[in-house]
């Protein structure tokens, strides 16, 4: 029955049939899922999202709320047998807040509801204990205070310490009632007595305070991280309350039915006796193992093994479950999909298909392509860490929360571990135990590491999630916040200082240890699930990458080509990059020199017989000058040494990729990407050996450099314009790449190379850049004395070039989007400044709904792209179409790309393994529509 209100706002666990966890939440959902299965549920009632969504538009309750939750709160006092305010029997409830989406810790809840000095009292009564009663009032105080009244933490801990310091008792649960009393007595002066008495009063501000927790700082934090929808709302969920802390038979806990770090199928959890369940995830006392409850109490720890397989078969994945035991007797007060690593993630999604629990399919769909980066995170080599072990590097050992190796900077606190972040440093995020205030130092880190706490704590589950390396509970190491130090292993560390963590093995190191990349070979279930994919999916998946290493790796990790080689990658190096400004210093003379050259060398060829003579000296004098002249020099000498890199970069790069294809970009940056500022002009000079009063002095290369700079160089002289403008360059290029392709073939070799023109608008750019490739892979063949097969093909990258695809695939084999400069420019945002200027604040505006460099904007620049593969297509049906900008590692994007008909999408080396089963889920994605 609706009460008050055309719509229903409030649900109890028992009358739900089919649990939309849309609309109840995924707490609220569960709860009610586990009451119809029959499972020790505590009575309660589910407070919907759309009544929060309502909330925080109004900021007030939507009409008919109230009426609803007095009549759910009444129908509770009934079935209970207890009354809200009664001085002998009170019902006391928690209000806990439960998001459609998992988001562990970050959103508020309140526990003991309902307690004042009476019912505080009445509860003692009952418990036959005052001292529980007690300490239950003294959480309720420091919750409500906290939560609701928005007052810092800090000032109930420092009464709490204090008095633990006078009673000289580790823990609260040894307390006496006369200190609690005091304590309780204190924190209401603290709050000013605002924590209203009468628990209606209390019952309407705390259910405001979890929806309004929804738009608090660390809960906005964790969803623009995952990228979750801020406008779904939070539910909100009251439950009378079974208490933990009654004594030693009493407890509070949390399991997972299989092992998140491993995936190993074992029950794996903790559990700590005489406790309330916050003080668990908080991670204040380090819980024992759950086998240690089968010592303590047999019966409970058996039931707890069945309702937990009762659970897995359910909902047919790894259940997060929290359970409250009162006095022997087993509650169940949450389950949900357990967060997990990301080896954990695709181990457990192989068994279960092995179990016959779940499909392949299902399996496929399981996993998120954006995780699987993290099991190829490095782990330390192994001989440095038996070095580090055998030379006393190590300095504390903790419980192994999260896999990975991770290596920084000591810091303190979130906000120095995003201050020292920001500029460029590695820090490892030191904490006695981590809170869900911590979520933006945590993002930012390389690893955390807590002194306290267990493996079901906040620190374990958000790093586990986020595939961070972590350790906790590494009893050893005291944090002191006031002298920014760290002591571990006899050594005082001070903030600033470099650790490395282990977070396989929950050991802990002073300095750096060497790490190394982890071999595919050796995870058997990733290779497993990643064979699935490619059998399923469609969408060829290609590699980035500028070196022969990177090559490599990318042929590990199920590259089928390159996409994309950025020659301009291969100049950066130290010993390359003197000689490529050297080029670009002397190109402008010597251009002017070369074209008198050939512009006498064509008036020669039309001169008439008598004038033909006469052209011909001046075409002699013009060649000599040009040999003669020191720029003409330097450009010749420095285009010979990049050729002779290219040529061996290319060979390396072909070798590794033997019988897949290999697109090579020609020279795309800007020129002011490799020239050198003015501080760096002597060491310049110095390096190209240009000292004599014959060469360029300082003035002159200072010169040179201002003349090549460009108001907006990203839509300057760059890419085509470049190589048209100084046609050597590109001829070096494409002649290193050809001979290398034509040695190789040589050897016995299947070598695909392909030539990729960067930044075409026109096609008659392509035409005028057709004839140079042409020209030298004649040149090439001759000297080689053999055949070389070499693809021609556009960068589809400004959205001229896509809107006249048609005329541009006259000229072009295939199409590759440079999403990257086609989002630019389809937006008219600077890659360099959005983010730094406006972006940001669109995302958090919702001005725009993703940020269109990670995603493609398949709206606008996805439009553009479809109207370039149909033109494309009907003037070249056989033509490639790939993609290689930064989305191609993108699942939503790898997605629109399966869609439009795209033939391979091109991905960083280590996202390639994603980008293979991302292609697999748009198969499955369209099946299911389709279907």
């Amino acid at each position: 029955m609706v009460i008050g209100s055309d719509i229903q706002f409030v649900f109890r666990f028992e009358d739900v049939e089919d649990a939309s966890t849309s609309l109840l939440g995924g707490k609220g959902a569960h709860l009610c899922e586990m009451a119809q299965l029959g499972l020790p549920v505590p009575p309660g009632f589910v407070i919907t999202t759309e009544a929060c969504r309502q909330y925080r538009k109004a900021r007030k309750f939507p009409d008919g709320l109230w009426d609803q939750i007095i009549a759910n709160l009444q129908a509770l006092e009934k079935a209970t047998g207890r009354r809200f305010n009664d001085p002998t029997n009170p019902l006391v409830v928690s209000v806990r807040s439960g998001a459609p989406i998992s988001m562990p810790g970050m959103m508020d809840t309140i526990l003991n509801l309902g307690l004042n000095h009476a019912t505080t009292a009445a509860l003692g009564h009952e418990m036959e204990d005052v001292r529980p009663a007690l300490d239950s009032h003294r959480r309720f105080l420091q919750s409500f205070g906290s939560v609701v009244l928005g007052l810092p933490g800090e000032g109930f801990e420092r009464v709490l310490e204090h008095h633990r310091q006078k009673a000289g008792a580790h823990f609260d649960y040894e307390l006496q009632p006369d200190t609690l009393n005091q304590i309780i007595a204190e924190f209401i002066t603290l709050t000013e007595g605002r924590i209203p008495t009468d628990p209606w009063d209390q019952l309407k501000q705390a259910v405001e305070a979890v929806f309004a927790s929804w738009d608090n700082p660390r809960a906005i934090y964790y969803r623009d991280y995952y990228g979750i929808d801020g406008d779904m709302g939070t539910a909100a969920v009251v439950m009378r309350m079974v208490y933990g802390n009654l004594g030693p038979d009493s407890g509070t806990g949390v399991l997972f039915t299989r092992n998140p770090a491993t995936g190993e199928h074992v029950l794996f959890g903790e559990y700590l006796p005489n406790a309330q369940g916050e003080d668990v995830v908080a991670g204040v006392r380090t819980p024992m193992r759950l086998d240690q409850l089968h010592e303590a109490q047999p019966d409970v720890h058996a039931e707890l093994h069945r309702v937990a397989k009762e659970l897995e078969l359910h909902y047919k994945d790894v259940q997060d479950v929290e359970f409250t035991v009162e006095r022997a007797r087993l509650y169940m007060l949450q389950t949900r999909s357990a967060k997990r690593s990301a080896g954990a993630s695709v181990r457990i999604a192989v068994e279960m298909v092995n179990e016959g629990l779940i499909t392949k399919e299902e399996a496929l769909a399981r996993v998120d392509p954006r995780e699987l980066p993290t099991i190829l995170l490095p782990q330390f080599e192994p001989e440095a860490l038996r070095r580090a072990d055998e030379g006393g590097a190590q300095i504390a050992k903790g419980l192994a929360a999260s896999p990975g190796a991770a290596t920084g900077r000591i810091a303190l606190d979130p906000d120095r571990a995003v201050e020292a972040a920001a500029q460029g440093q590695r820090v490892i995020l030191v904490r006695a135990e981590t809170s869900a205030d911590d979520i933006h130092g945590i993002i930012k880190a390389e690893g955390v590491l807590t002194s306290r706490g267990g493996l079901t704590s906040h620190a374990a589950v958000v790093t586990r999630g986020m595939g961070k390396p972590c350790v906790v509970g590494a009893e050893e190491i005291q944090v002191d916040m006031e002298n920014r130090t760290v002591t571990a292993g006899g050594k005082v560390l001070e903030e600033g200082d470099t650790i490395s963590i282990n977070g396989a093995r929950g050991r802990v190191y002073i300095g750096r240890i060497q790490t190394i990349a982890p071999s595919l070979d050796k995870l058997e279930e990733m290779k497993t699930l990643l064979a699935w994919a490619d059998e399923t999916r469609t969408l060829q998946v290609w590699a980035n990458a500028d070196t022969p290493e990177d090559a490599v790796r990318a042929r590990q990790l199920g590259a089928e080509g390159i996409g994309l080689c950025r020659t301009e990658h291969m100049f950066f190096a130290p010993d390359r990059l003197p000689h490529m400004r050297q080029v670009l210093l002397h190109a402008g003379e010597a251009q002017e020199l070369t074209s008198r050259v050939q512009t006498l060398e064509r008036l020669e060829s039309e001169a008439t017989a008598a004038r033909r003579g006469k052209v011909h000296d001046e075409l002699e004098k013009a060649r000599k000058e040009a040999d003669a002249s020191p720029a003409m020099q330097r450009f010749r000498s420095g285009l010979k040494r990049l050729e002779e890199f290219q040529e061996e970069d290319f060979t390396g790069i072909l070798r590794a990729m033997d019988n897949l294809p290999v697109v090579v970009r020609l020279l795309d940056a800007p020129m002011h990407e490799f020239l050198p500022s003015a501080e760096e002009i002597p060491e310049f000079l110095e390096a190209t050996q240009l000292g004599d009063d014959n060469d360029l002095n300082e003035a002159q290369v200072l010169a040179l450099v201002e003349r090549s700079r460009e108001a907006n160089p990203m839509l300057g002289h760059r890419g085509c314009r470049l190589g048209i403008s100084f046609p050597a360059i590109y001829e070096m290029q494409v002649r290193a790449m050809l001979r290398a392709a034509a040695k190789l073939s040589a050897e016995g070799l299947h070598v695909h190379p392909e030539i990729m023109i960067p930044l075409a608008s026109h096609v008659n750019e392509l035409t005028h850049l057709r004839l140079l490739v042409d020209r030298i892979k004649e040149q090439v063949e001759a000297e080689e004395k053999t055949t070389v097969s070499v693809k021609y093909g556009s960068m589809i990258e400004v959205p001229r070039a896509a809107l006249t695809a048609g005329e541009m695939a006259k000229e072009a084999e295939f199409f590759s989007f440079g999403s990257n400069d086609l989002t630019q420019m389809g937006f008219g945002y600077s890659r360099d400044d959005a983010e730094g200027k406006f972006l940001n604040s669109y995302l958090e505006m919702g001005v725009l709904p993703t940020n269109p460099f990670n995603t493609l904007d398949t709206d606008g620049i996805g439009q553009l792209m479809q109207i370039a593969v149909e033109k494309g297509k009907a003037t070249r049906p056989d033509i490639s179409l790939g993609l290689c900008g930064e989305h191609g590692g993108d699942p939503a994007s790898i997605h629109f790309c399966h869609d439009i008909g795209l033939h391979y999408v091109s991905a960083s080396p280590m996202r390639v393994p994603g980008a293979r089963l991302a292609a697999a889920q748009a198969v499955l994605k369209g099946q299911k529509h389709s279907g």
